[in-house]
């Protein structure tokens, strides 16, 4: 993803709207499935469902590398999108741990998507130097095959908490349609929206602009992802309850349109760029622990697996429009269009936040009352 679009202007059929869908099209995969893979989770068990997405996922590694157009890519893509696992391995994590210890683990793994991230950044223009595109997606699709060892060979079998049948289609329904889910996956929808068309322009920027040679952009990343992996370390400590992780929400929603403002704005500057892209891994990292962690904890229990299905449904729905959009601006407004277009939405973003949050914690307190009163 953060070398994408360098290497798609390659591609006999490329477009900046196809480079962009592209980039987009794995979240429209995800999208499909999400919540059936996350339902499915909660009746056979997590490890299985997780298998059989990896396992799809895989499938289109291996379509995306036997593709030689962009079009192709774009079909693989999908196929991968398919392997839906995020909601049932979030999910899983939630399994296996105590609340008080959730914040934490959600952390965790949000250190690990920005160490994979890192590595993506240093590892993926030598690997693609060696087999180009194709042997990027190779890759993936032996890293998803590793992935199912490490699953079954480590991580524990959290005890089965099968969905009652009360708590079918309607009752999904229903949780879905709490006021306090839908804050949370618009937010992540937003998150994701905005990450994914940033980098339909941040690579072209580096190369273009800075002319910085896409083997060296890692020079970028690693110092700005050290420093963003302290920032959350520092402030995980002050997500132990739900109306402090809501704060830190609404101030992260603002840190993260001041970063795109930063890049549409930087020019040649890079010290600016490495600026603005230090306070957007900062908030993006902080967000991507606190918002897993506020759904498994607002969730009923039986059907955790279900809205972690529809949270990282959301999450990647704002990736496909995230990238289309990006495309789009791309075509139309140039490099520093998409992230000044990105920034904008920031704006419809907060108020989301800002009403959300005392929606939640209104509903705490009359929860607490009631509670309260039936004691007594």
């Amino acid at each position: 993803m953060p070398v994408f679009s360098l290497y798609a202007k390659q591609m006999p059929d490329a477009t900046p709207l196809l480079t962009g869908l592209a980039l987009g099209v794995y979240g429209l995969g995800q999208v499909l499935l999400q919540i059936p893979l996350g339902l499915l989770s909660d009746r056979i068990g997590r490890k299985p469902a997780i298998t059989l997405g990896l396992l799809v996922f895989a499938a289109g590694g291996l379509l995306a590398a036997s593709s030689h157009s962009l079009l192709g890519i774009v079909i693989g893509r999908a196929l991968q999108g398919m392997g839906a696992v995020a909601g049932a391995g979030t999910a899983l994590a939630a399994d296996l741990t105590r609340e008080e210890n959730r914040s934490k683990v959600m952390g965790i793994i949000g250190v690990s998507i920005g160490v994979a991230f890192l590595l993506a950044l240093i590892l993926g223009p030598p690997l693609e130097a060696v087999d180009g595109l194709s042997g990027l997606f190779g890759a993936t699709s032996l890293l998803a095959l590793a992935a199912l060892v490490l699953l079954w060979l480590i991580v524990p079998t959290p005890e089965r908490q099968k969905a009652p049948a009360s708590a079918a289609f309607g009752s999904v329904l229903a949780m879905l349609g709490d006021g306090r889910m839908l804050v949370l996956n618009g937010s992540v929808f937003f998150l994701h929206l905005l990450l994914t068309a940033s980098f339909v322009g941040l690579p072209l920027l580096l190369a273009d602009r800075l002319h910085l040679p896409v083997n060296r952009h890692w020079e970028l990343y690693l110092p700005v992802m050290v420093i963003a992996a302290f920032v959350m370390g520092a402030c995980l400590h002050r997500m132990r309850d739900v109306a402090q992780s809501l704060r830190i929400v609404a101030v992260c929603v603002v840190a993260i349109g001041l970063g795109l403002l930063g890049f549409g704005l930087s020019g040649e500057h890079l010290a600016l760029l490495g600026v603005a892209a230090t306070v957007f891994f900062s908030a993006f990292n902080l967000l991507e622990a606190a918002l897993p962690s506020l759904v498994s904890q607002l969730a009923p229990a039986p059907l955790r697996g279900a809205a972690m299905g529809a949270y990282s449904t959301s999450q990647f729905l704002g990736a496909f429009v995230g990238g289309a959009l990006g495309g789009v601006a791309l075509g139309r407004l140039g490099t520093e269009g998409v992230f000044l277009c990105a920034a904008a939405l920031t704006l419809l973003w907060l108020p989301l936040v800002l009403l959300g949050a005392r929606h939640i914690a209104g509903r705490a307190v009359a929860t607490a009352a009631l509670e309260a009163s039936s004691g007594a």
